[in-house]
């Protein structure tokens, strides 16, 4: 089948790959530009370009993918298929209606639940149990098309949204080449979504990690989870924006107010909570590698009755 691909982030690359592997005539790849990063402010390739050359596959990246100069690009491609994996601009009908086995979008979770930016971090913030990888007729609407496929996998204990991203782009990959394989063979059938059961996983902000203390513990691990690695949990410790990176729970021993640090040991920093005590287990101080509590303390101490905010 000649695909155009359009993906931008690493979670994109190994639908792409899967692609290129099984066969199919991958003509172009369509990525976001390409960004400076760093203090040297080094221009970087997106994952997705850079894979893409690496498979010596053509790549195009507009500004506006809807521009009338992007649209006339892909319609001389004539694509049978576009494949669309975290590309991170909303596509026009204008667009859509181009290839004769239309546009097919691969969304990591099961629709018409978290719909949007950012499903993998919100469904371990929220505290899903489980999770998985739709793919999906693209419309006009916001992750509303109808479904095709659907591949649902269990969060495992601890797991951080980073280490669910790593999962969920290998499932997303094989539940692709599957999906397009039964549009050739015509053995697939629509299934429109439940639009009043849809909800919505906003795009991440870097304020969304600030830790409240006044939450039940459970709620304070599933953000420390659900925002890592990006944007990170934190709280202010003295003057210092804390960065909290791993925790566990145990049971509260005191009545000290919630964000009392009441026990540190190697064991980690005992923190009440509305319900419980947060235990923190990994910790970066501005400016500093990332370390166990339990090697912190070798060379440091951490105040205990200090109030985290």
């Amino acid at each position: 089948m000649k695909v155009v691909f359009m993906g931008t982030p690493d979670f994109s690359v190994p639908t792409l790959e899967a692609l290129y592997n099984n066969g199919h005539q991958v003509s172009l790849v369509i990525s976001q530009a390409d960004k400076a990063k760093g203090r040297g402010k080094k221009v970087l390739y997106t994952p997705v370009k850079e894979k893409a050359l690496e498979l010596g596959l053509s790549v195009y990246q507009p500004d506006s993918i809807n521009s009338s100069e992007s649209i006339e690009i892909i319609k001389k491609e004539a694509p049978d298929i576009i494949v669309v994996v975290a590309y991170g601009q909303i596509l026009k009908e204008s667009i859509l209606n181009i290839p004769r086995f239309g546009c097919i979008n691969v969304h990591a979770s099961l629709l018409p639940k978290y719909r949007g930016a950012a499903p993998i971090n919100w469904v371990i913030i929220n505290g899903e149990e489980t999770t998985g990888i739709t793919t999906m007729f693209m419309e006009k609407g916001l992750d509303s098309g109808d479904m095709l496929l659907k591949r649902e996998t269990k969060i495992l204990d601890g797991e951080t949204a980073g280490e669910l991203h790593d999962r969920l782009m290998k499932l997303g990959a094989e539940l692709l080449i599957e999906t397009i394989e039964d549009l050739e063979n015509r053995s697939i059938s629509r299934i429109p979504q439940e639009h009043e059961k849809a909800t919505y996983a906003p795009i991440m902000s870097k304020d969304l990690g600030k830790i409240n203390w006044n939450e039940k513990s459970i709620n304070i691990q599933n953000l420390v989870r659900g925002t890592q690695p990006w944007p990170g949990a934190f709280t202010a410790y003295k003057d210092n924006n804390l960065k909290i990176l791993e925790v566990d729970i145990a049971n509260k021993f005191n009545n000290e107010e919630s964000g009392r640090v009441v026990k540190v040991n190697n064991e980690g920093i005992f923190v009440n909570t509305l319900d419980n005590c947060i235990v923190i287990k990994q910790i970066q101080f501005p400016g500093k590698k990332s370390m166990s509590v339990s090697d912190f303390l070798r060379g440091n101490e951490f105040e205990v009755g200090v109030l985290l905010k």
